[in-house]
């Protein structure tokens, strides 16, 4: 199994947690709490990578400072 680290950011305003991955353009969801977000931003990040791998696109990795969340293939 493959292991890929994206970045995310959690930003908290009145109604809860928005959270986005800035590596993948459109990727976001948000929680009413942080672990909620964070976990919803994992399943975002999730469904992106499949449909991007099952439409033929290469995976391209780098290194970015920050937090990270995990996707596990």
């Amino acid at each position: 199994m493959e292991t890929f680290r994206f970045s995310v950011v959690i930003e908290k305003d009145e109604s809860g947690y928005y959270v986005f991955c800035p590596e993948f353009q459109g990727c976001y969801s948000q929680g009413s709490t942080y672990e909620e977000a964070l976990d919803n931003i994992r399943d975002a990040i999730c469904l992106h990578i499949g449909d991007r791998i099952s439409c033929g696109e290469v995976m391209i990795c780098h290194t970015t400072l920050g937090g990270y969340t995990q996707y596990d293939q």
